[in-house]
This record gives C-alpha cells, structure tokens and sequence, in this order.
C-alpha cells in the first residue's frame, strides 16, 4: 500500500516537473533581455525545489553540507542571498527612476532597507506559520534546530542584496542612461 502511493506521487512530482519545465522553457524562449529573466525566474526555482523537497532536505544543499562539514543544509540560507539579491535591483531601479532619487549613499541604504523589509515580512510570515501549525511548522519553518535561524536568514538577504549593488550597480547605471536616450 506505501509503496504505490510513493508511484502514485512520483509520478505526480513528474507530470508537475514536466509542467514546470515547460513553462520554464517558454518563459525562457527568447526573452527580451536574457540576464533579467535569469533574475526573475530565479527566485521561482530556488522556492520550488526547496518546496518539493522542503529546504532542509534538498539533495543539493545536503551534498555541499556533507563537503564542507556543516552542521546543517545550507539551502536555506542560499534561498534567502536569493531574496535579497533579485530585488535589489528592482527596488534601485524603482527609487531611482520612479522615485527620483539620485544614484548614492542614500538610494543604496533604501534598497538595502527595502530588502530588509521584505525579508522581516517573511519572517513573520513563518512566525504566523509557527503559531497556527504548532509542532507541524517545523518542516516550513527549516530552522534545522538553529536557534538563530531568522537572524542568519535576514543576514543572508542583507548579504546578498549587498552583492547584488557591489555587482551589478555599474551596469544598471549603463541601462539606466541607454534608457533615458
């Protein structure tokens, strides 16, 4: 009886796989700027692997915690460098285009601040989470017994939204003024 459900749901995990990938493929059919989509669709991907194997058991997260000896899968905290680093652009480019702010110190304290903002309302999101589904949240909550779990989760977003400025800045400042023209 266990081991036909197990079929029943892989082969559901394959059909969903197979339509996911499709859409993927569409999505990434000649897009209009191949890097944006790579930015855009990349949130999705990190959040649906994590999802179907929960982020405390992706395979690939427990591979690079058996290489470098870690007392738990880091695919959490990749998830998280992810929320911060995708819309960190966006939010630049919203403060600086719709908002009018100028390029500097102050737009990138906002963007940092926005990222920020975004990942503390995730957080209380899974508290919300933690207090309605009791002892069952553990398994959303991917704290792997790490008492620290969303300090490290907010550092990650802060780190990645970092990168992202440090790394991408120059060119967005590049488009910025090809837009303008």
């Amino acid at each position: 009886m266990q081991r036909e459900r197990w079929k029943r749901d892989d082969r559901r995990l394959v059909l969903l796989t197979l339509i996911w990938a499709a859409g993927l493929v569409a999505s990434g059919w000649r897009p209009f700027d191949r890097a944006t989509w790579a930015m855009e669709v990349a949130p999705a991907l990190i959040l649906m692997l994590g999802g179907a194997y929960s982020y405390a058991r992706v395979p690939a997260g427990a591979w690079v915690q058996d290489w470098l000896h870690l007392a738990r899968n880091p695919y959490d905290r990749l998830g998280h460098f992810a929320q911060g680093f995708v819309p960190a652009i966006v939010f630049r480019e919203a403060l600086i285009r719709r908002g009018g702010l100028p390029r500097g110190g102050l737009t990138t304290f906002l963007v940092l601040a926005c990222c920020l903002a975004v990942s503390a309302i995730y957080e209380l999101i899974e508290f919300a989470a933690a207090l309605a589904l009791g002892q069952g949240a553990e398994a959303f909550l991917g704290t792997q017994g790490d008492v620290w779990d969303t300090q490290w989760d907010m550092l990650m977003c802060l780190i990645g939204a970092a990168t992202a400025l440090l790394t991408l800045s120059r060119l967005h400042d590049r488009q910025l003024i090809r837009w303008k023209r």
